[in-house]
């Protein structure tokens, strides 16, 4: 047993002495800048700013299509893209924004069209998809709508 234990303990040490080579030797500078230069770059991030979170159409009449412009500016320091942008409705159709890439300090704008549907108060509520450091930012619309003076009361009885 004494052997064995003996055995392998000379085994281990050859084994650990032999891999011996000076790991920090191996490290190519060049290597280390450009993985600094890439990981400083990383944690930039574009910031999605607009100029107004929230539209309010005020009262509308039922059915009737109204339209609002979304201003926005990257405020970040790298380049904003915006992938995606969608409404928490079919009533409501975001459209015309850009998918190239928003350099920094520079603006760009979207419009929101809402068809009138719904009754009283509404609110509808936009996610715009960037590449944020958060990944989405919301808008919103709301509007007061009234009830369709064409559309037929029924009859109490």
């Amino acid at each position: 047993m004494k052997k064995i234990i003996f055995g392998l303990g000379a085994l281990c040490l050859v084994a650990f002495t032999s891999c011996k080579d000076n790991a920090a030797q191996k490290i190519d500078e060049a290597n280390v800048a450009v993985a600094a230069e890439r990981d400083a770059v990383a944690s930039k991030f574009p910031v999605l700013a607009f100029d107004k979170t929230e539209h309010d159409f005020g009262e509308i009449e039922a059915k009737t299509a109204v339209e609002t412009t979304f201003n926005y500016t990257n405020k970040g320091d790298a380049p904003l893209v915006i992938t995606d942008i969608k409404s928490s409705c079919g009533c409501t159709v975001p459209q015309d924004w850009s998918r190239e890439p928003l350099l920094p300090g520079d603006s760009g704008k979207f419009s929101v069209k809402f068809n009138g549907s719904g009754s009283n108060k509404i609110t509808k509520t936009i996610t715009v998809t960037a590449n944020t450091e958060k990944g989405s930012e919301l808008v919103k619309i709301t509007a007061f709508v009234k009830p369709d003076p064409n559309k037929a009361v029924p009859a109490k009885s």
